[in-house]
């Protein structure tokens, strides 16, 4: 939000630095993110001043420039060389002096030196109007109408303002300084603790508005749960103009684009008093009425941005006599009953409308209006007939209007300031300094907060309606130590803390553990929308739908991690960038049994090459399903899981690919991506993935921690075996047996061939060729031991699962 320093002045009699201001305003939570200077013409003339002109003569080296003395206010006099035909003596002009820089209407800036023209010393510059940035025009020189003191500067002669802006980071809860006098309030109440004394806040007075002999117009509220009240009045006698320079100046700076005079005094007020306003050209209203509802779903409204809009039956709608749309009311205007050059007499209005309401409507037509931002915020409904006033008065003087019928307010149920009891031992407690009852009466008296009833415990303290998050004893206590001061609360001498035990496991250590742990080994993580595509997954039952406004497309949360993992792959190849390892902790959403289910995972996506392009590259460079494999037991065995099942991934997902498991608890899916589910996301290469469901994880974690080995200091033996077995038989089997059998001297096992031919090894047979690593920790091992532990090995593996030794 955008804070004019000029438009405060206009309600506080101030004058500190910019800056100092900028430091009050953070102080009350209005934090300033920025500052800026703004000058009504650049560079604000610094350097020009007045000067008369002594002497003009002809230059004796060229006919058409004048040669000149000019009085600056300076001890002497000053020679300038002036090309203007208009140039004379006894004129008082505007003299750029010597190192200004000039911001003329077009072209670069120009810096003034001292030289020499055609021989004759020129120490400044006698200035045209587009020379200053003032105009356009450039036939000669400014003469000035009447005169002034040489060396007078310039930004004088014309009442240039300079400004200074505020950016504040306005957060979602502080409707009360939405505008300019409720940033007044703050500052006044701010600088009145500190300074000790009542700053005053002169709001805009209102007394001279009277109303017409008669009603004008009408108006009729449907349902006053959605516009609590309703006010307006009838302007006639307009004239549709541009406004006048200190209006537009004041929207300008605070980005606003001036339109015409009707127009600007309602975003004036919208800015000065944060109470939106609307004016509806009564000649493009049936039936000299107004009446608020909601109308049937699927209506066709054209705003004023010329968009056909179709609304919903929860959108509230300002309509005429004749039910016709005109405005959806607290967001966007209609085209056809805006203010244009035309306009003599005006409807204005001036609402309190129910802040769902309006967010709802703003959100579901994606209008983020100024009016909108206010309203959904919480208005104030007891501004609604002073602002309405202000505007009255405004547009009678800038644009001829007069009041016409009496003013209508419709406030049925009128809101009345909430009563709020807060106890002075509790302020002590939260804020941590004894304040004192003068100091708080002192701080809730400038912030207009009265208080209503106290004894020596507690009082109650009347909210004002602006406040509209001020409900409670906690969030008076807020308001009175923001004005008093974060700053000033002092810091304690001790601090106390109480011991935080994490869980076991603790969820993000393991989570920052593994992320770091892909990250060493090149994967980047990544981050997809919790929200997908319906059509993606077909006719499930188990899809979590959505009803989402802002984008009718993303109708569903994510059942899986796999679509949005294949979108960034699709994206990545779209910027050629085709060699990925990415990873994702996110989460799934499923509809089972009637309830909610939220599933925690980790993915791994893989695509492309393993390592980057080289000139001895193979058919081997690129990852493939073994790449994936190979991440997947990085992460299992970092995290000390073992003893798994494996089974085929299921192939909803998967082309091929596996799945470990423990019992019902499944660990990991992963393999090749199904070619459909690539084609359905416009991938053209192949893409592997892998799905960890991180919960079950977490439960089948080691309860102890993982031991921490040395590398052994002995030399390791290996033995390789070719292993008969049934087809049945998986590989994870006989590791298993084996590390059991090898009474802890196996310290790995690996296959490095499966053999199958039914003549060689027998119908229903394949063989395995296994190798095993030997080693002790506590000495070299002799060729009896190994023999020893391999027959063993030999004799399980044959009992256990009919193995038998190609010898």
């Amino acid at each position: 939000m955008k804070v004019s320093l000029n438009w405060l002045k206009e309600y506080l009699d101030i004058d500190l630095p910019p800056a100092r201001i900028a430091e009050v305003l953070t102080g009350t939570g209005l934090e300033v993110e920025g500052m800026e200077k703004v000058e009504s013409v650049p560079g604000g003339l610094e350097g020009v001043v007045v000067g008369r002109v002594l002497t003009c003569g002809k230059h004796p080296g060229a006919d058409r420039l004048s040669l000149t003395s000019v009085d600056v206010g300076q001890n002497e006099p000053v020679s300038i060389v002036c090309g203007a035909p208009n140039v004379a003596a006894d004129q008082h002009v505007l003299v750029a002096t010597v190192g200004t820089t000039l911001y003329p209407t077009e072209g670069d800036p120009l810096t003034i030196k001292k030289g020499k023209i055609r021989g004759e010393v020129s120490e400044g510059m006698i200035c045209a109007e587009d020379e200053l940035g003032l105009g356009t025009s450039h036939d000669g020189i400014l003469v000035l109408d009447r005169p002034y003191e040489p060396g007078t500067p310039a930004a004088e002669v014309f009442e240039l303002e300079t400004d200074h802006v505020y950016e504040i980071g306005l957060t979602p809860n502080r409707s009360d300084a939405t505008n300019h006098l409720g940033v007044a309030f703050d500052l006044a109440a701010a600088l009145s603790v500190e300074e000790g004394r009542k700053v005053k806040v002169d709001k805009p007075d209102v007394s001279a508005f009277t109303e017409g002999p008669a009603p004008a117009f009408t108006a009729r509220v449907k349902d006053p749960a959605q516009a609590p009240r309703y006010a307006g009045l009838v302007i006639e006698n307009l004239k549709v103009e541009p406004s006048p320079d200190w209006l537009r100046a004041r929207l300008n700076a605070v980005g606003v684009r001036p339109i015409n005079n009707v127009v600007d005094v309602t975003n004036y007020v919208l800015h000065e008093l944060g109470q939106p306003l609307h004016a509806f050209d009564l000649d493009k209203v049936s039936g000299e009425s107004i009446v608020v509802q909601n109308l049937p779903e699927g209506t066709v409204f054209q705003s004023l941005d010329e968009t056909d809009r179709k609304l919903s039956d929860d959108d509230l709608m300002i309509c005429d006599a004749d039910g016709r749309p005109l405005c959806i009311a607290g967001v966007f205007g209609g085209a056809g009953s805006g203010v244009s050059d035309s306009t003599t007499r005006i409807f204005l209005e001036s609402a309190h409308f129910e802040p769902g309401t309006t967010r709802r409507s703003s959100m579901r037509h994606n209008l983020r209006t100024d009016a909108a931002r206010i309203f959904e915020k919480g208005s104030d409904p007891n501004v609604v007939v002073y602002a309405l006033k202000r505007a009255a008065l405004l547009l009678e003087s800038l644009a001829g209007g007069r009041v016409a019928g009496r003013l209508l307010d419709l406030y049925p149920a009128p809101i009345e300031p909430r009563r709020v009891s807060v106890r002075y031992r509790r302020i002590n407690e939260l804020i941590g300094v004894d304040l004192g009852e003068s100091t708080i009466r002192n701080i809730l008296g400038s912030m207009d907060m009265e208080i209503v009833a106290d004894d020596a415990e507690q009082f109650t303290v009347a909210v004002p309606t602006n406040k509209f998050d001020v409900t409670r004893e906690v969030d008076v206590i807020e308001e009175i130590l923001r004005v008093y001061g974060f700053n000033k609360i002092p810091e304690p001498a001790t601090i106390t803390t109480a011991m935080v035990v994490a869980p076991r496991p603790d969820p993000n250590a393991l989570r920052e553990l593994i992320g770091d742990l892909l990250a060493a080994n090149g994967y980047l993580e990544m981050m997809a929308l919790s929200l997908a595509e319906s059509r993606h997954y077909g006719e499930r039952e188990d899809l979590v739908r959505i009803n989402n406004t802002s984008n009718v497309h993303l109708d569903v949360m994510r059942p899986d991690l796999l679509f949005g993992a294949l979108e960034a792959v699709r994206h990545n190849h779209n910027f050629s960038q085709r060699d990925l390892r990415l990873f994702e902790f996110g989460r799934s959403y499923r509809l089972e049994d009637g309830d909610y289910r939220e599933t925690n995972h980790l993915t791994l996506t893989l695509t492309g090459r393993r390592q980057p392009e080289s000139w001895h590259d193979t058919e081997d460079a690129r990852a493939g399903f073994y790449t994936l494999k190979a991440a997947v037991h990085l992460v299992l065995q970092r995290l000390g899981i073992d003893n798994y099942r494996t089974d085929d991934a299921p192939e909803s997902g998967y082309g091929y690919g596996l799945r470990y498991h423990k019992g019902p608890l499944v660990l990991v899916d992963f393999g090749a991506v199904a070619g459909a589910r690539l084609e359905q996301a416009a991938v053209k290469a192949p893409v592997f993935f892998a799905d960890f469901h991180w919960d079950n994880l977490l439960r089948v974690l080691p309860r102890k921690p993982q031991p921490v080995t040395t590398p052994g200091k002995y030399p390791t033996v290996r033995r390789d075996l070719a292993l008969v077995v049934d087809r049945e038989v998986s590989y994870a089997d006989i590791d298993r047996l084996a590390r059991k059998a090898g009474k802890k001297l196996i310290t790995d096992t690996n296959l490095f061939d499966v053999y199958r031919n039914e003549q060689q090894v027998g119908a229903g047979k394949k063989s395995y060729a296994v190798s095993f690593l030997l080693e002790s920790d506590a000495r070299t091992l002799t060729d009896k031991e190994v023999e020893k532990v391999m027959r063993s090995v030999e004799g399980v593996l044959a009992k256990q699962l009919g193995a038998e030794v190609r010898r």
